[in-house]
């Protein structure tokens, strides 16, 4: 009980505000539910725009999207419905492509990002990509935030049916990859297209991977030659192999789940230069590693928050994915 003399009306008045204050610094601080669909990319493609505030332009054919993702001047492209491709079609600098609800997008082939600067690509549906097309190419392009897609092929073609789900190469740089789906391919995500592009690759193909869900994909999850790679809070189920750095590149990978995986993470496979890693948090689930070279790369250059492992499965399978933005 109260003593004392009672409280004036303004300081009752006072003490009602203070606390609602209080309260509405408490939910700000609150953190956000593990899946909530960030407004900007964390990590080495942090300050991504793409189209920004431009006007979106809702788009159903094939033509129309062309027509709509050519040129550099600011745009953001809502795809409407599934569009079949053959081949990839370009994308301009400073675009936005995002697909609306939870199945649009393209099959058959892929979007190219070559020698542009600035493109979101989100919540699209990217399906079987023939050979010689990936799903998304990125080549020779800076500051690129592909986040929220749901990649997929099949297992019954042979291995070289299909492209890569997403790969960057040629000197590509400043790139998140947050919160996709990659399911039922062999070949997943290649950074670095060639052990014979030093020269262009070298201090390059800097790639963030957070919160993305690898399952029945056998390899290239990702495989990465000279550059620098942080994989966190990913889940991956199925592989073969997953990690793979090779030709001097680093890796950090922390705070990751690997299920029914035969190799987490490896150093010396396939390239005549091994690569470096250093793992650390991480779920192995019975996977072996095969690290040869202990890397020094241990501290990303930006702000972020990695979950620990015990909580990434349920993040990234509730999280992932399109219809999640």
């Amino acid at each position: 009980m109260r003593t004392g003399p009672p409280r004036t009306h303004a300081q009752s008045s006072a003490l009602v505000a203070a606390a609602a204050a209080l309260a509405a610094v408490a939910v700000l601080a609150l953190p956000q539910p593990a899946g909530a669909a960030e407004s900007s990319p964390i990590g080495f493609g942090a300050g991504t725009t793409g189209g920004g505030s431009a006007p979106a332009v809702t788009v159903s054919t094939l033509d129309a999207f062309r027509s709509a993702v050519s040129g550099d001047t600011a745009k953001v492209i809502r795809v409407n419905g599934l569009i079949p491709l053959s081949g990839q079609v370009d994308i301009g600098s400073n675009t936005t492509v995002v697909g609306v609800g939870s199945a649009s997008g393209f099959t058959g082939g892929g979007l190219r990002l070559k020698e542009v600067s600035n493109v979101v690509v989100r919540n699209l549906n990217i399906s079987k990509p023939v050979a010689p097309a990936d799903g998304i190419t990125v080549q020779k392009s800076t500051k690129v935030w592909i986040d929220h897609n749901s990649f997929s092929a099949d297992r019954e073609h042979d291995k070289d049916h299909y492209d890569g789900l997403l790969d960057i190469n040629h000197g590509s740089d400043d790139v998140t990859v947050s919160w996709n789906t990659f399911k039922d391919h062999f070949k997943g995500s290649l950074v670095g297209h060639s052990d014979n592009n030093a020269s262009e690759d070298t201090g390059h193909l800097k790639v963030t991977y957070h919160h993305n869900l690898f399952s029945n994909v056998y390899s290239r999850i990702p495989s990465l030659r000279f550059g620098t790679g942080h994989f966190y809070n990913n889940y991956v189920s199925g592989a073969d192999t997953a990690c793979h750095s090779r030709m001097g590149a680093q890796m950090l990978v922390e705070n990751n789940v690997f299920r029914s995986t035969k190799i987490a993470v490896t150093t010396n496979r396939s390239s005549d230069v091994d690569g470096f890693a250093n793992l650390r948090g991480n779920d192995l689930g019975g996977a072996a590693t095969e690290v040869s070279r202990v890397g020094t790369f241990t501290n990303p250059p930006y702000g972020y928050t990695a979950e620990p492992a015990s909580s990434v499965v349920a993040s990234v399978t509730s999280g992932a994915g399109t219809g999640k933005l």
